[in-house]
């Protein structure tokens, strides 16, 4: 069997679509004839713990923790207890009560400073400072345990520094997988970064693109974004959802059950949507009494003030950060799923990896976004529901008027077409061809 290192900085019990992707990696590769071999950060800041995903780990997998060392504690300390400690969590705002603190213009002065620190002494993130120690343990274990290829996963981005100086002192075949674009991210923005440091993270992702053997993108318009940026070869591999996570049986309530799971960042607040819902339930007293707006993650206290302002209080049923099989369970009894991107033009290739998990749903989904991005792509291609822009009232209304009518005749029927492209075990198999297409023959 053929071997693989990946480098990542998310690992269980940590939740996340980043975490999801690789443990399901992990659990389904070994049946595609490569052994994972984890090396992860044993002491991590993580965001939310999830316990559940650590029964995914197959028990074959070898997994490699060392230390690292993070500012993050420091950061806390300069900005007071339950400070966010992901930076994106910092993009929307940690718990109920907190604002948006990156992108948002009421900053303090520690919060200022604690941003530029970030931006400009931390490149191309505060994980950077574990690239040297990580590059001379590895070093020192490949030489006893050989792998036929390196893949890191990113963001953090700097896991691919990992990489990139692996593969450039022992020749081994290396992927860089990114999850989410690197100098094109949308919160990049808000950092108050300098022209040398924004030059030098420009030179630091070239120099990753074009020296890796083949570059892996999550998103179709991600893809051609590094297509045209370099001439190393750019592979995409979805995120996806795992078909066992969704056997369990779950009965509707009778309520009209609007379901969001994750984190509901300010920047990401439909604001429209609310209003359109508020207007029909003080049209609608049925519509009223039935709706409940299922909150399942942590949200931004604007989202629960636009809710209350457009009259919705009474509706909302906030179930708080809750692990992930819980939020498949909500998922599967919603009558509709709402997915809203954050109101950037920058978010426009990025693919939520709770999408696909909301397709394995089987509920007809409104995706609030650009409607020409890479989500209403998807929505369009398996007809699992339709994408309205932030501001495209008349679209969000004539789905919610077809939910609930479709609702009082006895139920929402599923939406989604074929989606088992994106199942995990069919992702994996693509991941295991692309490893066999990069790693030396034996």
């Amino acid at each position: 069997m053929k071997r693989v290192l990946v480098v990542t900085y998310y690992w269980p019990p940590s939740g996340g679509s980043g975490v999801q992707r690789w443990v399901k990696f992990a659990k389904y590769l070994p049946a595609e004839g490569w052994q994972p071999v984890i090396y992860t950060p044993e002491n991590p800041e993580y965001s939310a713990i999830d316990h559940t995903l650590e029964a995914e780990i197959p028990h074959s997998a070898e997994i490699i923790r060392r230390p690292i060392l993070e500012p993050y504690g420091i950061y806390r300390r300069l900005m007071g207890k339950g400070a966010s400690t992901d930076m994106k969590t910092l993009t929307a705002g940690a718990s109920k009560g907190e604002v948006t603190e990156i992108s948002s213009g009421r900053k303090t002065f520690k919060q200022r400073l604690s941003l530029w620190i970030r931006g400009n002494l931390f490149v191309p993130d505060p994980r950077v400072g574990w690239v040297r120690p990580s590059v001379r343990f590895l070093k020192e274990y490949l030489k006893e345990h050989p792998v036929d290829v390196i893949v890191t996963t990113g963001p953090p981005h700097s896991m691919h520094l990992i990489g990139q100086r692996l593969h450039k002192e022992l020749g081994i075949p290396w992927i860089p997988d990114f999850r989410d674009p690197w100098t094109r991210m949308y919160y990049l923005k808000h950092l108050p970064m300098s022209a040398r440091t924004w030059k030098k993270l420009r030179a630091m992702e070239q120099s990753v693109l074009d020296e890796c053997s083949t570059v892996l993108a999550v998103t179709p318009l991600v893809q051609e974004e590094f297509q045209a940026q370099t001439s190393t070869p750019v592979a995409m591999i979805t995120n996806g959802y795992d078909g066992g996570d969704f056997e369990q049986a779950v009965e509707p309530d009778e309520h009209f059950n609007i379901v969001h799971t994750g984190l509901f960042a300010a920047d990401g607040n439909p604001l429209t949507f609310w209003k359109v819902l508020g207007a029909k339930a003080w049209a609608e007293p049925d519509f009223k009494a039935a709706l409940r707006l299922r909150l399942v993650g942590k949200v931004d206290r604007e989202v629960y003030d636009a809710i209350e302002e457009a009259g919705l209080k009474d509706n909302v049923v906030d179930l708080g950060y809750k692990d992930h099989l819980t939020a498949v369970r909500e998922q599967l009894a919603a009558t509709v799923l709402v997915l809203p991107l954050r109101n950037d033009p920058e978010y426009r290739p990025i693919l939520p990896g709770k999408l696909f998990e909301y397709l394995a749903s089987r509920r007809p989904i409104l995706g609030i976004g650009q409607e020409d991005g890479a989500m209403a792509r998807v929505l369009a291609d398996t007809g699992a529901g339709v994408t309205a822009d932030w501001d495209n009232r008349d679209a969000m209304r004539l789905f919610i008027d077809q939910a609930w009518e479709q609702f009082q005749q006895g139920g929402v029927p599923s939406m989604a077409g074929d989606i088992t492209r994106f199942s995990r075990r069919s992702i994996t198999h693509e991941l295991a061809v692309l490893l066999e297409r990069v790693s030396p023959e034996k």
